[in-house]
């Protein structure tokens, strides 16, 4: 049986054809910046396969440019949500060319509880994320996707672009100028992988900063034991004023700061920047501690 990819590809107008027609100017307000480079939305696909016998949840399509690149590439079911208005019928339109294989919501992504939608649309097998994400809510999802309740989460991959500074982060070590609370939440229960950058001319609107693609898998459990509410807690507060020692940046978590720094193998002096993961879930575990004897 032949696979998807060898399959004939339905004859498309042009993603600036398609644009032009549906009036879709980007907007800055909804971070938008589109891809038009069918070779480049194509590596992005590849690199979040394997894309055949799972389900690929794509937020923010836009005009469908790396959904039409993950359909070519093997994709055998494509949930593409949008919130922009003017996009739906762009999509609907791709929906049709690839009969079966790709379903289109309107709604806001980050308000979505994406849960019930695979209930409701009767998924049960691995979801991949793939996205190109509108810069403006980029990290905002991330943070929803890594923050999840029960773990191993719902999806087994993230395939995502972001601007490069934030990519970064990501991937950042201690003692860096990009480690950071982001740093600590992506590496505690995953591991995320720089893929490789793009460059601002390939945008319409060309962005000012370069953007990256990051791959993320999750941890089967996370590399150190704590609550996520209490690492949350201990990291916003440790890298609320970075050059501040965790001996005065944590006085407001601790009654006693210095006990748990202490009792860690941290010294009171050390700042968050220099503190690994196993260092905040020591002081996110002791932050439980205190609060159960109280």
């Amino acid at each position: 049986m032949r696979g998807w990819t060898e399959l004939a590809e339905p004859e498309l107008p042009s993603l600036r054809e398609v644009v032009a027609r549906h009036a879709i100017a980007p907007r800055k307000s909804l971070g938008q910046n589109f891809l038009f480079d069918l070779n480049l939305t194509r590596r992005i696909a590849r690199a979040a396969g394997p894309l055949s016998a799972t389900t690929i949840y794509e937020v923010g399509p836009g005009p469908g440019g790396l959904t039409r690149a993950l359909l070519a590439e093997g994709a055998t079911r494509v949930i593409a949500v949008e919130r922009d208005p003017r996009c739906i019928a762009a999509l609907n339109e791709l929906a049709l060319a690839y009969p079966g294989r790709l379903e289109v919501i309107e709604a806001d992504a980050l308000a979505l509880d994406e849960a019930a939608l695979f209930a409701a649309k009767g998924v049960t097998g691995p979801v991949r994320i793939a996205a190109n994400l509108p810069y403006n809510i980029g990290s905002a999802l991330l943070v929803k996707w890594l923050s999840a309740a029960s773990w191993p989460p719902f999806w087994h991959s993230l395939t995502l672009m972001f601007q490069r500074e934030v990519a970064l982060r990501l991937v950042a070590t201690p003692r860096t100028s990009a480690y950071g609370r982001l740093s600590v939440l992506s590496q505690w229960r995953t591991e995320p992988q720089l893929l490789f950058d793009v460059h601002p001319s390939a945008f319409t609107p060309a962005p000012k900063v370069m953007s990256s693609v990051v791959r993320i898998e999750p941890l089967p459990t996370p590399r150190a034991a704590c609550s996520l509410r209490a690492l949350e807690r201990v990291t916003a507060a440790g890298f609320g004023n970075r050059r501040k020692m965790l001996r005065q940046s944590l006085k407001a978590l601790f009654a006693d700061v210095q006990g748990p720094l202490l009792h860690a193998g941290i010294p009171p002096t050390a700042r968050a920047e220099e503190l690994d993961i196993a260092d905040f879930a020591a002081l996110a575990r002791a932050l439980d501690d205190t609060a159960i004897r109280r």
